[in-house]
């Protein structure tokens, strides 16, 4: 019987939605057999302390459960890489190329796949101007409406949807609240997709619907706010590219294991959002949602991800 850590929690803004999916996760594993333990970073001052305790609990291998911060930039897929830990997912470069959306999205056009238009702030660059007439340039270069985002954050955490200039500066400082650089974007129009690619190999396509608004964390992850279609009733040309695109990049940004890529489909063309490394493992996730309809169980894909099959 293999024993299984998992972490859970952590200290991100996604701790909460962290712990759902640590939940269902060790619930899942129990009830198939392994010895499930549980740890959440959010109870050690220091990463060697972290460390320490993990070592200490001589797991067969460590399932990461965590979302956002240190937990899914790289930097504890790193230190556990170099202690040679054995944990669930993509390993430190994958976690960190991808965490940042700006460098994923260079990667991602190097590639071929058409991206937003899009600016990196590195500093507040709006702090200081009071007049929304200010920014228009970012209308002149990306329209509106104006996606608003951190830059290194997940869960829809800080994300704003800018309708009105005078939203703009507003929604900047909110983004920069959950981190040091913010993505502003234009909003591509168009129908909500999502491909999770396991060991390489792209899942059915899943189409979000929010009942109202867009897709902001709210509907995300209050039930019954959206609906999620799968496979998503598009042609199967466009689920193909779609896949198609979702492999590329898996492997352009050096994943392994598993992912979940976002993109906006506007009159047939797949844009690239972002991909997620840890995709979440909740009763409203995506990537079981799309592993059950390519007849993949909750508890087969958990053995998949932990290389147990």
């Amino acid at each position: 019987m293999k024993s299984i850590l998992v972490l859970k929690g952590g200290i991100s803004p996604e701790r909460e939605i962290s712990l759902i999916s640590a939940q269902a996760v060790g619930e899942e594993l129990s009830a198939a057999g392994y010895r499930v333990s549980y740890l959440d970073p959010q109870d050690y001052p220091s990463l060697a302390q972290l460390l320490s305790a993990i070592k200490e609990q001589k797991a067969d291998m460590v399932f990461n459960a965590l979302h956002g911060g240190s937990g899914e930039n790289g930097q504890l897929a790193a230190a556990l890489e170099l202690e040679g830990i054995p944990f669930s997912g993509s390993g430190s470069k994958a976690s960190y190329l991808a965490m940042d959306k700006y460098l994923a999205k260079l990667v991602v056009a190097a590639e071929g796949i058409p991206i937003p238009k899009h600016l990196i702030l590195r500093a507040n660059l709006l702090e200081d101007y009071n007049d929304p007439q200010d920014y228009s340039g970012f209308v002149e270069n990306y329209g509106l409406p104006l996606i608003v985002k951190p830059n290194d954050a997940g869960s829809s955490v800080g994300i704003s949807k800018v309708e009105d200039l005078k939203e703009l500066k507003p929604a900047v400082e909110e983004a920069f609240r959950y981190g040091d650089s913010v993505l502003v974007e234009e909003y591509v129009a168009g129908r909500e997709i999502t491909v999770s690619v396991l060991n390489g190999k792209a899942l059915p396509v899943v189409e979000i619907q929010p009942h109202a608004g867009w897709y902001d964390f709210k509907n995300k992850y209050t039930k019954g706010n959206t609906d999620y279609l799968v496979p998503a009733p598009i042609d199967e040309a466009t689920a193909h590219l779609c896949q198609l695109y979702a492999e590329r990049i898996f492997f352009a940004l050096s994943c392994s294991v598993y992912a979940r890529v976002d993109f906006r489909l506007r009159d047939g063309t797949p844009y690239f959002l972002e991909l997620n490394t840890l995709p979440g493992m909740t009763s409203l996730s995506l990537t079981p949602m799309a592993a059950k309809a390519a007849g993949i169980s909750f508890g087969e894909l958990l053995k998949t991800i932990l290389k147990d099959n």
